[in-house]
């Protein structure tokens, strides 16, 4: 299939009104350090949360589903949908959802679903093989039009203000280990026509720990048009100081689509945060924004309450509810990454 139309279509921002959040319900031990039984409780008390603001929808294999149907059986809200997958991350292996501009013209769909290819980040987790088909179930029992543009590409790894411009870090996306052969500028090109965007900037950055190779979902996100929070580390014995401090220097320098120089507010994240041993990639950045609601991650610790006045600032007309990630993180990701925002239809 052909790109979406740029003039009928546009990636909408996070903080716009969503139709539901989806889950992959977790069955993948051998993707979280320590012991699993956790797992699927912090799963629960994530839905439980979400359902009180909007749908949430959860996916899985028959068997999978049983689990979650009997731990949330009568919360209002959850519904469990028959799609298999291999992992939980379904910031990544679900689809990008587009909405139809105000200004279109002609009979078009609403929504459409972009759905990327999957390669479990490089193929560093074999087998994927039902995960690469998720993003194209979930179009499918939505009934939506799917737009195929046959690259690999993350739903953590970008970032948009809904206003056309899509923040990127180029150690994941531009990657030959995802797209052989498929250079920046051709990357470039591919987001903005597939993604209806009209500028990409290209940021850097990277966590200890973090498999992903620089989601930006844990380094930079948008807080509204021409506002970004970015990941700062002031330990200077901390692996993540050098590269979070280039980071917010290049994102300062940086202009959007609109042609405004982005206001770049730092958030704190937690130093040496590990398990046994292993660091992990624990970061306040992989919040998650629905509908008059954000999720945050805490880690109890003192990076904690700052990062929260900072993002209760930055969304004050919602609710701001902490989620503690301490477990979620074992799996090297957290709230933003278990979770999938289907774009709801335009206002």
């Amino acid at each position: 299939m052909a790109c979406p139309d740029a003039a009928a279509y546009r990636l909408p921002a996070e903080w716009e009104p969503h139709a539901a959040t989806w889950l992959a319900w977790p069955h993948r031990r051998a993707t979280f350090l320590g012991p699993f039984e956790p797992i699927p409780q912090a799963f629960a008390q994530l839905a439980r949360l979400i359902a009180r603001h909007e749908p949430v929808r959860i996916i899985g294999a028959e068997d999978v589903l049983a689990e979650p149907r009997e731990m949330l059986a009568g919360v209002p809200g959850v519904e469990c949908i028959a799609i298999p997958t291999s992992d939980s991350w379904l910031r990544d292996t679900g689809p990008v959802f587009l909405v139809r501009r105000k200004e279109a013209k002609g009979p078009v769909p609403e929504r459409v679903a972009v759905t990327w290819n999957w390669n479990a980040w490089g193929g560093k987790y074999p087998p994927w093989d039902e995960d690469a088909g998720v993003s194209r179930g979930i179009a499918r029992h939505l009934g939506l039009p799917a737009f195929v543009p046959g690259l690999i590409l993350e739903g953590g790894a970008i970032d948009t203000d809904g206003e056309g411009t899509l923040l990127a870090n180029e150690r994941c996306v531009v990657d030959e280990q995802r797209n052989p052969g498929v250079d920046r500028d051709a990357m470039a090109a591919a987001l903005c026509e597939w993604l209806c965007v009209e500028r990409v900037l290209w940021v850097g950055g990277e966590l200890a720990g973090d498999d992903t190779d620089g989601h930006i979902d844990q380094l930079a996100r948008f807080v509204a048009p021409g506002r970004v929070l970015a990941a700062r580390q002031n330990d200077t014995s901390d692996p993540n100081h050098a590269s979070l401090a280039a980071n917010l220097a290049l994102l300062a320098g940086l202009e959007d689509a609109r042609g405004r120089r982005l206001e770049v507010i730092p958030v704190d994240i937690p130093a040496r945060f590990s398990y046994e041993g292993t660091q992990l990639p624990a970061s306040h950045l992989n919040f998650y924004v629905a509908n008059g609601l954000v999720v945050v991650p805490v880690f109890g610790g003192p990076t904690d309450e700052p990062a929260l006045r900072v993002i209760e600032q930055c969304f004050p007309d919602r609710r701001i509810e902490t989620f503690d990630c301490t477990t979620l993180v074992r799996g090297r990701g957290a709230i933003h990454c278990v979770t999938c925002d289907e774009a709801g239809l335009p206002a």
